[in-house]
């Protein structure tokens, strides 16, 4: 892992797009296979989100899609398993409310590495920050069969309410498409993240940073 922080800018570009795993949607191809779809398409953040593998097979997963990262300079990151970030050397690591508090994380990877942390409300982000988090993530802005176990989606007045309470990068997921993109940026998100992203071509083909130049992308400008 790196002894040195991303600088801010920096890690809202490269987290523009965000990707997160799910074995389950991935079949019959495998998840190497979906994210260098993804990478290929521009995209320059995975997270390795697979809570029900055993530790062996998460390790050697972890270590090929570092391999696979690092090809492609895209950031990876680890769900909820700093001992296994700091194993292999991802960028970073993410923790969820009811996973490993992010204060102990970030004290097992230490000061440089990418620690981000889900929230739901200005207290858990203002807290995040506190605990020594690089990102916060607003959980469930929109309804997502990907995620059952929240309670009311956010909403985008629920990322305005986050944006205000912390000056850390903020990424927004759940149920994010091209359809909402601009409305979610718009409320003070910085990146859009999600598992089903890896469908929507348009979201990434504008958004990714490694996408190839678009006339819509160039409008942006």
């Amino acid at each position: 892992m790196s002894a040195d922080r991303i600088p801010r800018d920096r890690l809202i570009e490269l987290m523009k797009v965000y990707f997160v795993t799910d074995p389950r949607l991935f079949l019959p191809g495998t998840v190497e296979e979906t994210c260098r779809d993804v990478l290929m398409a521009g995209v320059r953040t995975i997270q390795l989100r697979d809570k029900e593998a055993p530790p062996g097979d998460l390790l050697a997963t972890a270590g090929r899609l570092k391999s696979l990262c690092l090809d492609y300079g895209a950031l990876f990151i680890i769900n909820d398993d700093p001992g296994t970030a700091v194993r292999i050397g991802a960028h970073g690591v993410h923790v969820g409310q009811g996973d490993m508090p992010a204060a102990e994380a970030r004290m097992i990877m230490g000061p440089g590495p990418v620690l981000g942390v889900s929230v739901r409300t200005p207290r858990e982000a203002a807290q995040a920050e506190r605990a020594g988090a690089d990102y916060v993530a607003a959980n469930g802005v929109f309804a997502t069969p990907t995620k059952t176990d929240l309670e009311a989606p956010l909403g985008l007045e629920g990322i305005r309410r986050i944006r205000a309470a912390t000056s850390l990068p903020l990424v927004a997921i759940g149920g994010i498409s091209s359809v909402n993109a601009a409305e979610v940026l718009a409320a003070g998100a910085d990146c859009l993240a999600g598992v089903r992203i890896r469908w929507d071509a348009e979201l990434i083909g504008r958004y990714a940073p490694g996408a190839a130049p678009t006339a819509d992308r160039a409008g942006d400008a």
